[in-house]
């Protein structure tokens, strides 16, 4: 699967890509090319972070992405590729944020009280304007190629344990009915780390985050479930259930 960053490059060492397009067939096309897999006109590149976290890179990798690689594909190319990435990255920086990666239940949970009850409502009320799909507003806002190198850098280092924590604290036996709200929190976290005027699927401030009421709660070490009737918000080093409220009465 192509990764950011991904380009192709021809015999003269001129670069082809795309900021949000990392699907090689996509970017040949891009350039006026079919994909011949001969290596005679272009050959395909990868640029990535040696960690493969994208927030926090300790060190962009290049490799070709073809086999063999093509002889004419010099140390000059590879600079010509190595410059694009440059080039890419300062359109990145434009709307990602760089902020440090929170896992809520390593953090001591709050004693609830009105202003975080009034951050779950808020929360709440998004979460329902979107139809439950928090998912497809946050990748197809952000587009899914960045996306998904983003969302794997924050779920590889606490998405995939928040996850987990929640269903223990509740049990597996009922937990088909929270997991979705909880990967959505997941979500609406991770969008958090993109600024970007306006986010599909939902009416909003423009250049406001319409998720940050999540965003809010998750920094202050609780995470909100949701299993159909009623809330949930969930801290500590077990995810325990701190403040449960009925979904009618949190609108009141």
């Amino acid at each position: 699967m192509c990764k950011a960053f991904s380009g192709i490059i021809e015999p003269s060492a001129k670069v082809t890509w795309k900021l949000g397009l990392d699907d090689h067939t996509s970017i040949i096309k891009l350039a006026g090319f079919k994909d011949r897999g001969t290596g005679e006109l272009f050959a395909k590149f990868e640029i990535t972070p040696k960690n493969g976290n994208y927030l926090e890179p300790d060190e962009w990798i290049f490799r070709w992405d073809e086999s063999p690689v093509p002889k004419w594909a010099d140390q000059k190319c590879k600079e010509a590729a190595l410059a694009a990435h440059k080039k890419w990255l300062k359109q990145l920086d434009k709307f990602i944020i760089r902020h440090p990666t929170v896992h809520p239940f390593k953090l001591t949970p709050p004693a609830t009280n009105k202003a975080h009850i009034s951050l779950l409502k808020k929360w709440a009320s998004a979460w329902a304007s979107v139809g439950s799909s928090v998912w497809s507003s946050v990748r197809d806002s952000v587009g899914d190629s960045i996306w998904s190198s983003v969302r794997d850098s924050v779920w590889d280092s606490v998405g995939d344990s928040v996850w987990a924590s929640v269903r223990d604290s509740v049990g597996s036996s009922v937990w088909s009915s929270f997991g979705d709200s909880v990967w959505d929190s997941v979500r609406a976290y991770t969008g958090s780390f993109f600024r970007l005027p306006v986010w599909k699927y939902i009416k909003h401030p423009k250049g406001k985050y319409p998720y940050q009421p999540l965003v809010a709660l998750w920094n202050k070490g609780l995470v909100p479930s949701f299993d159909g009737t009623t809330w949930r918000l969930h801290g500590g080093e077990k995810a325990e259930i701190l403040f449960s409220i009925a979904a009618k009465d949190l609108k009141k």
